[in-house]
Protein backbone atom coordinates (compact mmCIF):
# COMPACT_ATOMS: atom_id res chain seq x y z
CA UNK A 1 0.00 0.00 0.00
CA UNK A 2 1.53 3.53 -0.82
CA UNK A 3 2.53 5.66 2.33
CA UNK A 4 -0.32 8.51 2.85
CA UNK A 5 1.19 11.82 1.41
CA UNK A 6 0.30 15.07 3.71
CA UNK A 7 -2.48 15.54 1.27
CA UNK A 8 -4.14 12.19 0.93
CA UNK A 9 -4.15 11.43 5.03
CA UNK A 10 -5.78 15.33 5.28
CA UNK A 11 -8.72 14.26 2.92
CA UNK A 12 -9.66 10.71 5.24
CA UNK A 13 -9.96 13.13 7.81
CA UNK A 14 -14.19 14.12 8.36
CA UNK A 15 -15.59 16.97 7.35
CA UNK A 16 -15.72 18.71 10.85
CA UNK A 17 -11.55 17.92 11.28
CA UNK A 18 -10.97 19.02 7.86
CA UNK A 19 -13.27 22.19 8.27
CA UNK A 20 -11.20 22.71 11.96
CA UNK A 21 -8.25 22.41 9.98
CA UNK A 22 -8.78 25.32 7.66
CA UNK A 23 -6.08 27.82 6.82
CA UNK A 24 -6.67 31.26 8.63
CA UNK A 25 -3.46 32.75 8.57
CA UNK A 26 -2.41 34.11 5.84
CA UNK A 27 1.25 33.62 5.73
CA UNK A 28 0.70 29.40 5.92
CA UNK A 29 -1.86 30.22 3.37
CA UNK A 30 1.10 31.47 0.77
CA UNK A 31 3.39 29.26 2.40
CA UNK A 32 1.46 26.24 1.10
CA UNK A 33 1.00 28.40 -2.29
CA UNK A 34 4.38 28.73 -2.71
CA UNK A 35 4.29 32.05 -2.39
CA UNK A 36 5.38 35.59 -0.99
CA UNK A 37 4.14 38.14 0.35
CA UNK A 38 5.99 40.30 -1.58
CA UNK A 39 4.34 38.40 -4.40
CA UNK A 40 0.47 39.87 -3.58
CA UNK A 41 -1.23 42.99 -2.31
CA UNK A 42 -2.42 41.56 0.57
CA UNK A 43 -3.57 43.56 3.28
CA UNK A 44 -3.55 41.73 7.33
CA UNK A 45 -5.43 45.11 7.95
CA UNK A 46 -9.00 43.92 5.74
CA UNK A 47 -8.01 39.99 7.49
CA UNK A 48 -8.79 41.98 10.54
CA UNK A 49 -12.31 43.00 9.60
CA UNK A 50 -13.28 39.85 7.79
CA UNK A 51 -11.20 36.95 9.02
CA UNK A 52 -9.33 34.45 6.41
CA UNK A 53 -10.77 31.38 5.97
CA UNK A 54 -9.62 28.45 3.73
CA UNK A 55 -10.64 24.73 4.05
CA UNK A 56 -7.77 22.42 2.49
CA UNK A 57 -9.85 21.30 -0.01
CA UNK A 58 -10.26 24.64 -1.62
CA UNK A 59 -6.80 25.35 -1.32
CA UNK A 60 -5.44 22.10 -2.85
CA UNK A 61 -7.52 23.31 -5.78
CA UNK A 62 -5.76 26.66 -6.15
CA UNK A 63 -2.85 26.55 -8.33
CA UNK A 64 0.72 26.99 -6.42
CA UNK A 65 2.85 29.51 -7.17
CA UNK A 66 0.46 31.38 -9.41
CA UNK A 67 -0.82 35.17 -7.12
CA UNK A 68 -3.24 35.21 -9.83
CA UNK A 69 -5.29 32.47 -9.49
CA UNK A 70 -8.79 32.88 -10.20
CA UNK A 71 -9.67 31.00 -6.72
CA UNK A 72 -6.79 32.40 -4.38
CA UNK A 73 -8.73 35.87 -5.40
CA UNK A 74 -11.34 34.54 -4.24
CA UNK A 75 -10.33 34.58 -0.86
CA UNK A 76 -6.99 36.74 0.22
CA UNK A 77 -7.70 39.25 1.82
CA UNK A 78 -5.82 42.42 -0.34
CA UNK A 79 -5.46 46.18 0.29
CA UNK A 80 -8.19 46.99 -2.28
CA UNK A 81 -10.70 46.41 -0.13
CA UNK A 82 -9.67 48.79 2.12
CA UNK A 83 -10.43 51.60 -0.38
CA UNK A 84 -14.01 53.45 -0.45
CA UNK A 85 -16.44 52.49 -3.45
CA UNK A 86 -19.24 54.88 -4.11
CA UNK A 87 -22.35 53.40 -3.78
CA UNK A 88 -20.68 50.74 -1.58
CA UNK A 89 -22.38 49.49 1.94
CA UNK A 90 -22.57 47.05 4.40
CA UNK A 91 -26.63 46.15 3.82
CA UNK A 92 -26.11 45.80 -0.21
CA UNK A 93 -29.51 44.02 -0.61
CA UNK A 94 -31.69 45.43 2.52
CA UNK A 95 -31.45 42.06 4.18
CA UNK A 96 -31.63 44.05 7.89
CA UNK A 97 -34.74 45.70 6.61
CA UNK A 98 -36.37 42.52 5.77
CA UNK A 99 -35.67 40.85 8.81
CA UNK A 100 -38.36 40.45 11.44
CA UNK A 101 -38.67 40.03 14.95
CA UNK A 102 -39.23 36.09 14.60
CA UNK A 103 -35.67 35.74 12.98
CA UNK A 104 -37.17 35.16 9.29
CA UNK A 105 -36.30 37.48 6.64
CA UNK A 106 -39.20 37.88 4.16
CA UNK A 107 -38.24 40.00 1.07
CA UNK A 108 -40.14 37.75 -1.84
CA UNK A 109 -43.64 36.46 -2.15
CA UNK A 110 -44.06 32.92 -1.32
CA UNK A 111 -40.81 32.46 0.43
CA UNK A 112 -38.87 33.10 3.60
CA UNK A 113 -35.05 33.04 4.24
CA UNK A 114 -33.73 31.60 7.62
CA UNK A 115 -30.63 32.21 8.59
CA UNK A 116 -29.62 29.16 10.40
CA UNK A 117 -25.69 29.85 11.20
CA UNK A 118 -23.55 32.38 11.01
CA UNK A 119 -20.69 30.09 10.30
CA UNK A 120 -19.36 28.97 6.62
CA UNK A 121 -16.21 26.71 5.62
CA UNK A 122 -15.07 29.36 3.36
CA UNK A 123 -14.82 33.36 3.46
CA UNK A 124 -15.18 34.60 0.32
CA UNK A 125 -14.06 38.15 -0.01
CA UNK A 126 -17.03 39.19 -2.24
CA UNK A 127 -19.61 37.66 0.42
CA UNK A 128 -22.34 40.63 0.52
CA UNK A 129 -23.05 39.19 4.38
CA UNK A 130 -19.69 39.73 5.18
CA UNK A 131 -20.90 42.71 7.98
CA UNK A 132 -24.24 40.70 8.63
CA UNK A 133 -25.20 41.07 12.54
CA UNK A 134 -25.58 36.93 12.81
CA UNK A 135 -25.55 37.42 16.40
CA UNK A 136 -28.85 39.09 16.35
CA UNK A 137 -30.46 37.18 13.38
CA UNK A 138 -29.15 33.54 13.19
CA UNK A 139 -32.22 31.10 14.50
CA UNK A 140 -30.86 29.58 17.98
CA UNK A 141 -33.39 27.20 19.52
CA UNK A 142 -35.44 29.92 20.93
CA UNK A 143 -35.66 31.94 18.01
CA UNK A 144 -36.63 28.72 15.44
CA UNK A 145 -39.33 28.26 17.83
CA UNK A 146 -40.11 32.24 16.86
CA UNK A 147 -39.58 31.64 13.11
CA UNK A 148 -41.61 28.34 13.06
CA UNK A 149 -44.33 29.86 14.16
CA UNK A 150 -44.28 32.77 11.62
CA UNK A 151 -44.10 29.75 8.57
CA UNK A 152 -47.47 28.57 10.16
CA UNK A 153 -49.33 31.78 10.56
CA UNK A 154 -48.41 32.71 7.20
CA UNK A 155 -50.20 30.83 4.19
CA UNK A 156 -48.87 32.22 1.70
CA UNK A 157 -45.23 30.77 2.82
CA UNK A 158 -44.57 27.82 -0.36
CA UNK A 159 -40.92 27.48 0.26
CA UNK A 160 -38.43 27.73 3.24
CA UNK A 161 -34.55 28.64 2.17
CA UNK A 162 -32.28 27.65 4.62
CA UNK A 163 -29.38 29.82 4.58
CA UNK A 164 -26.80 31.81 6.61
CA UNK A 165 -23.60 31.53 7.26
CA UNK A 166 -23.93 28.02 5.45
CA UNK A 167 -26.27 25.89 6.90
CA UNK A 168 -25.22 22.64 5.66
CA UNK A 169 -22.36 23.41 8.83
CA UNK A 170 -25.64 22.33 11.40
CA UNK A 171 -25.66 18.96 12.32
CA UNK A 172 -27.31 15.94 10.49
CA UNK A 173 -29.52 16.19 13.54
CA UNK A 174 -30.28 19.39 13.81
CA UNK A 175 -30.94 19.37 10.47
CA UNK A 176 -33.48 16.34 10.80
CA UNK A 177 -35.25 18.49 13.21
CA UNK A 178 -35.53 21.46 11.26
CA UNK A 179 -36.51 19.02 8.53
CA UNK A 180 -39.56 17.46 10.43
CA UNK A 181 -41.03 20.60 12.03
CA UNK A 182 -41.22 22.25 8.86
CA UNK A 183 -42.82 18.91 7.55
CA UNK A 184 -45.37 19.49 9.54
CA UNK A 185 -46.69 23.08 8.05
CA UNK A 186 -48.83 21.75 5.35
CA UNK A 187 -48.74 24.96 3.11
CA UNK A 188 -44.96 24.93 2.49
CA UNK A 189 -44.21 22.45 -0.64
CA UNK A 190 -40.34 22.96 -1.06
CA UNK A 191 -37.32 23.36 1.21
CA UNK A 192 -34.20 25.20 -0.46
CA UNK A 193 -30.81 24.99 0.79
CA UNK A 194 -28.26 27.49 -0.18
CA UNK A 195 -24.90 26.49 0.27
CA UNK A 196 -21.02 26.28 -0.68
CA UNK A 197 -20.47 23.08 1.22
CA UNK A 198 -20.51 20.96 -1.72
CA UNK A 199 -17.67 22.87 -3.68
CA UNK A 200 -15.52 23.99 -0.82
CA UNK A 201 -15.56 21.16 1.69
CA UNK A 202 -16.82 18.13 -0.39
CA UNK A 203 -16.38 15.96 2.50
CA UNK A 204 -19.83 16.99 4.13
CA UNK A 205 -21.72 15.22 1.62
CA UNK A 206 -22.07 12.41 4.22
CA UNK A 207 -24.33 9.13 4.01
CA UNK A 208 -25.85 10.42 6.66
CA UNK A 209 -26.61 13.81 5.52
CA UNK A 210 -27.92 12.25 2.34
CA UNK A 211 -30.46 10.35 4.61
CA UNK A 212 -31.75 13.16 5.96
CA UNK A 213 -31.87 14.72 2.55
CA UNK A 214 -33.59 11.75 0.92
CA UNK A 215 -36.25 10.88 3.76
CA UNK A 216 -37.35 14.82 4.51
CA UNK A 217 -41.21 14.72 3.68
CA UNK A 218 -40.97 17.66 1.35
CA UNK A 219 -38.86 17.92 -2.22
CA UNK A 220 -35.43 19.60 -1.13
CA UNK A 221 -33.63 22.13 -3.97
CA UNK A 222 -30.12 22.42 -3.52
CA UNK A 223 -28.67 25.58 -4.87
CA UNK A 224 -24.71 25.43 -4.66
CA UNK A 225 -22.48 28.15 -5.21
CA UNK A 226 -19.36 27.73 -7.35
CA UNK A 227 -17.75 30.79 -9.48
CA UNK A 228 -14.93 28.81 -12.04
CA UNK A 229 -14.57 25.70 -13.32
CA UNK A 230 -11.30 24.85 -11.65
CA UNK A 231 -13.56 24.67 -8.16
CA UNK A 232 -15.18 21.34 -9.45
CA UNK A 233 -12.69 18.85 -8.45
CA UNK A 234 -12.60 15.24 -8.59
CA UNK A 235 -13.89 15.26 -4.84
CA UNK A 236 -16.56 18.19 -5.61
CA UNK A 237 -17.76 15.89 -8.69
CA UNK A 238 -17.94 12.73 -6.28
CA UNK A 239 -20.09 14.95 -3.67
CA UNK A 240 -22.62 16.45 -6.38
CA UNK A 241 -23.09 13.07 -7.52
CA UNK A 242 -24.02 11.49 -4.48
CA UNK A 243 -26.38 14.31 -4.35
CA UNK A 244 -27.97 14.12 -7.62
CA UNK A 245 -28.62 9.84 -7.27
CA UNK A 246 -30.40 10.73 -3.77
CA UNK A 247 -32.57 12.68 -5.89
CA UNK A 248 -31.80 16.25 -4.80
CA UNK A 249 -32.51 18.68 -7.31
CA UNK A 250 -29.00 20.63 -7.95
CA UNK A 251 -28.73 24.51 -9.24
CA UNK A 252 -26.01 26.48 -9.35
CA UNK A 253 -25.84 30.23 -8.73
CA UNK A 254 -22.16 32.34 -9.71
CA UNK A 255 -21.17 35.90 -8.46
CA UNK A 256 -19.78 37.76 -11.76
CA UNK A 257 -16.57 38.80 -10.18
CA UNK A 258 -13.59 40.73 -12.27
CA UNK A 259 -10.65 38.98 -12.66
CA UNK A 260 -12.04 35.27 -11.45
CA UNK A 261 -14.96 34.47 -13.79
CA UNK A 262 -14.89 37.77 -16.19
CA UNK A 263 -14.06 36.23 -19.34
CA UNK A 264 -16.56 33.80 -21.61
CA UNK A 265 -14.31 30.84 -21.71
CA UNK A 266 -14.81 30.49 -18.30
CA UNK A 267 -18.11 30.71 -17.66
CA UNK A 268 -18.86 28.42 -20.70
CA UNK A 269 -16.13 25.77 -18.97
CA UNK A 270 -18.31 26.62 -15.72
CA UNK A 271 -21.57 25.78 -17.16
CA UNK A 272 -20.15 22.39 -19.40
CA UNK A 273 -18.62 21.26 -15.94
CA UNK A 274 -21.35 21.67 -13.74
CA UNK A 275 -23.66 19.90 -16.26
CA UNK A 276 -21.22 17.40 -16.60
CA UNK A 277 -22.06 16.33 -12.95
CA UNK A 278 -25.82 16.80 -12.69
CA UNK A 279 -26.00 20.54 -11.37
CA UNK A 280 -27.74 22.94 -13.49
CA UNK A 281 -26.56 26.73 -14.07
CA UNK A 282 -29.12 28.65 -12.13
CA UNK A 283 -27.98 32.09 -11.63
CA UNK A 284 -24.88 34.42 -12.89
CA UNK A 285 -25.37 37.81 -10.26
CA UNK A 286 -24.07 40.99 -10.48
CA UNK A 287 -21.94 41.92 -7.55
CA UNK A 288 -24.02 42.99 -4.27
CA UNK A 289 -22.40 46.08 -3.83
CA UNK A 290 -21.14 45.24 -0.42
CA UNK A 291 -17.86 47.22 1.29
CA UNK A 292 -14.65 45.58 0.70
CA UNK A 293 -15.75 43.94 -2.52
CA UNK A 294 -15.90 46.77 -5.03
CA UNK A 295 -12.53 45.93 -7.20
CA UNK A 296 -14.85 42.75 -7.80
CA UNK A 297 -17.31 44.45 -9.92
CA UNK A 298 -17.87 43.83 -13.77
CA UNK A 299 -20.19 46.22 -15.22
CA UNK A 300 -23.50 45.61 -16.97
CA UNK A 301 -22.70 46.13 -20.23
CA UNK A 302 -19.90 43.99 -19.72
CA UNK A 303 -21.82 41.23 -17.93
CA UNK A 304 -24.58 41.47 -20.84
CA UNK A 305 -22.01 41.45 -23.48
CA UNK A 306 -20.83 38.53 -21.78
CA UNK A 307 -24.02 36.33 -21.23
CA UNK A 308 -24.50 37.00 -24.70
CA UNK A 309 -21.21 35.40 -25.81
CA UNK A 310 -22.87 32.50 -23.69
CA UNK A 311 -25.68 32.51 -25.51
CA UNK A 312 -24.52 32.04 -28.97
CA UNK A 313 -22.05 29.24 -27.57
CA UNK A 314 -24.26 27.15 -24.95
CA UNK A 315 -27.89 25.91 -25.48
CA UNK A 316 -30.12 27.82 -23.29
CA UNK A 317 -30.61 25.43 -20.44
CA UNK A 318 -26.81 26.01 -20.23
CA UNK A 319 -27.00 29.65 -19.85
CA UNK A 320 -27.52 31.16 -16.11
CA UNK A 321 -29.92 33.84 -15.73
CA UNK A 322 -28.01 36.98 -15.44
CA UNK A 323 -29.50 38.60 -12.14
CA UNK A 324 -28.84 41.66 -9.49
CA UNK A 325 -30.60 42.22 -6.44
CA UNK A 326 -31.99 45.68 -5.58
CA UNK A 327 -33.08 46.51 -2.09
CA UNK A 328 -36.75 46.59 -1.74
CA UNK A 329 -37.60 44.93 -4.89
CA UNK A 330 -40.05 41.95 -4.84
CA UNK A 331 -38.07 39.66 -6.82
CA UNK A 332 -34.59 39.73 -8.20
CA UNK A 333 -34.24 41.58 -10.86
CA UNK A 334 -33.60 39.98 -14.09
CA UNK A 335 -31.08 41.61 -16.73
CA UNK A 336 -30.86 38.68 -19.30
Amino acid sequence: MPELNEQTDHFAKNWQQQLAEAFTDIDELCAYLNLTALQLPIAKEAAKTFALKVPKSFAEAIEKGNPDDPLLRQVLPIRDEMRDYPGYSANPVGDLEAANAAGVLHKYHGRVLLINTGSCAINCRYCFRRSFPYADLQLGKEKEIGALRYIREHADISEVILSGGDPLLLSDERLQRLFRQIAGIDHVKRIRIHSRLPIVLPARITLGLLDVLTQSAKPVVMVVHCNHPNEITERVAGACRLLKQGGIVLLNQSVLLRGVNDKAADLIALSERLFEHGVMPYYLHLLDKVSGAGHFEVGEAEALALVRHLQAELPGYLVPKLVKEIAGADAKQRVL
